[in-house]
């Protein structure tokens, strides 16, 4: 979590909206004001922004990148524009579409870099939108970073020290003391020399970063590098390997998934729960005594509590931390009904206009399956890195209910990864559809 960064996943949509209304401007003095072509330069400009990720500019992004990011994208937005104004006989003259494109790139050219030096100046004036950030290793690159960290400031990271297991006088610790430092001063990056490390010790770093919800970053060398999956950025000339990329972290990616839960669970709450409640209600409670929802604390995102709701499918019992089991005693008759055809699940969809859960992600386990898989399932925590969902990709492959065995909880942690490294709405939308055909079709596991 960005500190004191509240509104930081704000920055890029809100970049997006002022880019399309400069534009938009632009496009109505100079090129036309026709409603139809002016949505389609707009949708040429999004197309070729995702083409191009001209809106994946980070903190450590040079002015460089982002003028080349931008030149690129002018360049291109032109060609396509010439050739649909061609196509479609739109008459258009030369210097219109000269002082469009001029006026483009410079107004967008002075906007960003106005907006990169002021985001520098903000955390150097504020101490906002920063990062807390440890150093594993102690050497040459380790130095220049550590100088990185100290010297450029309006990067909006916080240098809290280093640890090796050298004999060093400046150091925070050994190697093995970094584990408590870093949870105890909640640092929020780990930046590991892979030089300085055994694979033994890396695949430690991994595993803790995992469980506790940190980013772990690498500073490469010539050895052979634990993970398949890195990605590299540049910190000035040091090269930065970080470990795992969230499609969902990326703020646009995240507005967009966000949308589309709030839309999809005000169309079940309004044309499906408002009818439903009413009735599953009534049979709930003169089946057997208690309330009509069943709400459990369940771990959510970044691994925080929330409420979980469903409808209640059992009779009143002290042992609600356990999962249901085949044949359960507990479950009642209309529980039974509901439990099969999924239909205790979608009072979640009020977690989901909360905010809390979203259509799709992985399932919202119990507190004391993450005690007992935390530790002992490679990289189940990882899974906390997104918000739970009412359905996922683990469970329209037949991994949902009770575990069984240790392979069940394997293959469900394996899916749910996948699904978080790999998110698309394309992935969301095939989940859902899936899922509906699950619920018609029945499982074996849902009981």
């Amino acid at each position: 979590m960005i500190k004191g960064g509240r509104y930081s996943k704000l920055i890029r949509p809100i970049l997006y909206a002022l880019d399309l209304l400069i534009i938009s401007v632009f496009s109505y003095s100079f090129l036309t004001n026709n409603g139809i072509n002016l949505g389609v330069i707009i949708v040429f400009w999004l197309i070729l922004s995702l083409f191009f990720s001209f809106y994946k500019v980070y903190r450590f992004t040079k002015v460089v990148k982002i003028v080349s990011l931008l030149s690129k994208q002018i360049f291109v937005f032109g060609l396509m524009i010439v050739s649909y104004f061609y196509l479609f006989k739109i008459n258009i003259s030369l210097k219109d579409l000269l002082a469009f494109f001029c006026l483009l790139f410079i107004v967008l050219n002075l906007w960003r870099i106005s907006l990169h030096y002021f985001f520098i100046k903000y955390r150097l004036v504020t101490g906002s939108n920063y990062r807390q950030v440890v150093i594993i290793g102690s050497n040459k690159s380790t130095k220049k970073l550590e100088w990185f960290f100290n010297n450029q400031l309006g990067y909006g990271y916080k240098y809290q020290g280093y640890f090796t297991d050298k004999d060093d006088p400046n150091k925070k610790g050994s190697i093995k003391q970094s584990f408590d430092f870093i949870l105890e001063n909640q640092t929020d990056e780990v930046y590991c020399s892979v030089k300085d490390l055994t694979n033994t010790q890396i695949e430690k770093f991994i595993e803790f970063c995992d469980v506790e919800v940190k980013s772990l970053k690498f500073i490469p060398d010539n050895k052979e590098l634990y993970s398949k999956s890195l990605h590299l950025n540049y910190y000035e000339l040091l090269p930065i390997l970080s470990l795992r990329k969230i499609p969902l972290d990326d703020s646009v990616n995240s507005l967009i998934k966000r949308t589309f839960d709030i839309i999809f669970s005000i169309f079940v709450i309004i044309f499906v729960l408002s009818w439903l409640i009413p009735i599953l209600g009534l049979l709930i409670v003169i089946e057997s005594k208690g309330p009509i929802f069943f709400r459990q604390d369940r771990p959510g995102i970044k691994n925080k509590g929330f409420g979980c709701y469903k409808f209640r499918s059992m009779s009143l019992n002290s042992r609600s931390e356990d999962s249901a089991a085949r044949n359960d005693p507990r479950v009642t008759r209309i529980g039974k009904f509901i439990r099969k055809t999924s239909i205790d699940e979608l009072p979640q969809f009020f977690n989901v206009f909360f905010g809390e859960m979203s259509v799709v992600g992985p399932r919202p386990h119990l507190w004391k399956q993450n005690e007992i898989y935390g530790t002992d399932i490679p990289k189940y925590m990882v899974r906390h890195f997104v918000k739970p969902g009412v359905t996922g990709l683990a469970q329209v492959k037949g991994y949902r209910g009770e575990i069984e065995t240790r392979e069940d909880i394997i293959n469900r942690t394996k899916y749910d990864i996948f699904y978080i490294e790999n998110w698309s709405m394309l992935l969301d939308l095939n989940i859902i559809i899936q899922t509906i055909l699950n619920i018609f079709k029945g499982q074996d596991k849902a009981y």
